[in-house]
């Protein structure tokens, strides 16, 4: 059995459910749009992975995305519940790398994943900073539950209490490169995944009139 596992959480793409501080500024129908795009860019980033990998819808299974992939619905109260959920469920079948990753990163190469799946031969915990003060990618090789209870999801600290955390604990990790995820018009009208879509450059332009 491959040792290796990649767990995707994804928004079920729902119109006025994605993206909505995006939807401020461009429309719901703009972030959906947006965001529809984003996960065909970690489609492609993740297909040609050697590791296995699940994806974990937010609301309810579907059958014709990610096809042949096994697929499971998030669990939990709170982010951090649902992403240590899929982790115990993970390392229960027998998995001892596994590396979570989101679904709104214009950036995301299978080289991102790849790196994070290899730090973790050496290293306990691996994160992939994002610009925001989040992370992107949050990797285990062991159950530190600690790392998803009691944090302050979607706040500029979040990264930096998790790893003071982790320091205390004397746990050993590791970073990636920075990336930054696209919350805001901000961070679309700046990505090159904006800046060299035209098709999508359109969409956004017609919807905004």
């Amino acid at each position: 059995m491959n040792k290796e596992l990649v767990i995707v959480f994804v928004k079920n793409i729902k119109l006025g459910k994605v993206k909505t501080r995006l939807a401020k500024t461009i429309g719901n129908q703009g972030a959906f749009d947006v965001y529809t795009e984003l996960v065909s860019v970690t489609e492609n980033a993740t297909q040609k992975l050697k590791a296995n990998k699940r994806i974990y819808f937010s609301e309810s299974i579907v059958e014709n995305q990610w096809n042949s992939h096994q697929k499971f619905v998030q669990e939990g109260a709170d982010l951090g519940e649902r992403m240590k959920n899929a982790f115990i469920k993970g390392f229960q079948d027998g998995y001892n790398r596994i590396v979570l990753i989101g679904s709104d990163l214009p950036d995301i190469t299978a080289n991102h994943i790849n790196k994070g799946l290899e730090a973790l031969t050496e290293h306990d915990v691996v994160f992939g900073p994002a610009e925001d003060g989040g992370y992107y990618l949050v990797g285990l090789s062991r159950a530190h539950h600690f790392i998803f209870n009691n944090k302050p999801w979607s706040q500029t600290h979040l990264l930096q209490e998790t790893l003071n955390e982790i320091k205390e604990k004397q746990v050993t990790f590791t970073t990636l490169d920075t990336l930054n995820d696209i919350d805001n018009f901000e961070d679309l009208i700046a990505s090159e995944f904006y800046q060299t879509n035209t098709e999508l450059q359109e969409k956004i332009k017609q919807l905004q009139g």
